[in-house]
């Protein structure tokens, strides 16, 4: 939990090459629906090419591959000087086994951007932790396959990853909660209500956080990141509810240093979990460690599209009033 100076990685620029990983499940289940048509023209319109990890579609009774060819592909990808940046293929439910065998030295030495989310929040956080770099919470690479009802998550991308000017954010018109990767024809969006702006007030800080369960997972080891001036941005999927989301929170919530939280953002909460505003009004009102600081909730990220890109170990700014609300994020 020691403090590390802050590392931005160079920008993504037209040109440059990005390499694919797999650290939790394999590129093999996301083929079952192939959706990589949208996601090779996305890419070619940026200028970007995509190559990928030697082990990525290993695919073993986990859905994944071992810690050894995961770790393997990441160091890799790092240690590569033609490789600028790295996506990973999606989520899953293992990539904190990797933690153990992770040369953090040579992540530092070879600074570039880094983007997953979900599962990926026990690496971006364990890299703030351990070294300092600016990782980013956004789009896999299999989340580039969405035909439809796609942007704002595009944009928001690009905007984090190859521009450093702050990102003003505005809440998506709409949004989907939907298996798009399995029916791109079966969607309906749901007009976006707003923000829920649960708690008054303005604060700045590092960016720490992504999926809460999986954040949790660090406690108590080197890789957890301090929470000293930290800005929380938090999300939870499906199988999470109000009474699992208001136990982790409560966890986080209680670590020595969380007095030092200067606020909370927490993203969309998927249809299944059940959560209301209410729900989470209570579950704001029942940590000490909220108490005076502003939170927003119902922000673009989490387990819905579209999909913010967050700067783990970034800056963010929050202004929430009972009428209206801002957030800003940084680079560095």
């Amino acid at each position: 939990m020691s403090a590390h100076a802050t590392i931005v990685p160079p920008r993504l620029r037209s040109g440059d090459t990005v390499r694919v990983i797999a650290p939790a499940r394999s590129r093999a289940m996301i083929m079952e629906h192939d959706n990589t048509r949208w996601i090779d023209e996305r890419f070619a319109a940026m200028g970007l090419t995509l190559t990928f990890g030697e082990h990525v579609d290993e695919d073993d009774q986990f859905r994944s591959s071992s810690i050894e060819h995961r770790v393997a592909d990441l160091h890799a990808a790092f240690a590569d000087p033609a490789v600028a940046g790295i996506l990973t293929v999606i989520g899953g439910f293992n990539s904190n086994e990797l933690l153990p065998y992770l040369d953090f030295d040579l992540i530092a030495a070879h600074p570039k951007v880094f983007c997953g989310y979900s599962d990926i929040t026990a690496l971006q956080n364990a890299i703030l932790a351990r070294t300092g770099l600016v990782t980013y919470s956004g789009p896999h690479w299999s989340s580039w396959g969405m035909r439809d009802h796609f942007e704002p998550t595009g944009d928001w991308f690009r905007a984090a990853v190859t521009d450093d000017a702050p990102i003003a954010v505005e809440p998506s018109r709409a949004w989907t909660d939907d298996l798009w990767f399995a029916d791109q024809d079966a969607r309906t969006p749901v007009a976006n209500e707003g923000w829920w702006r649960l708690r008054p007030g303005q604060a700045s800080g590092r960016v720490v956080g992504g999926n809460l369960c999986t954040l949790n997972l660090l406690q108590g080891t080197a890789n957890m990141p301090s929470l000293e001036g930290a800005l929380l941005f938090l999300e939870d999927d499906f199988e999470s509810n109000t009474v699992a989301f208001a136990r982790n929170l409560t966890s986080l919530l209680q670590l020595p240093d969380a007095g030092g939280v200067t606020g909370l953002v927490v993203g969309r909460f998927q249809t299944a979990t059940g959560m209301t505003r209410a729900a989470l009004d209570e579950i704001v009102a029942r940590q000490p460690a909220l108490a005076g600081k502003p939170v927003l909730a119902g922000v673009d990220f989490g387990h819905t599209s579209p999909l913010l890109t967050i700067p783990v170990g970034g800056t963010a700014e929050v202004a929430v009033s009972p009428d209206d609300a801002s957030l800003t994020i940084t680079r560095h």
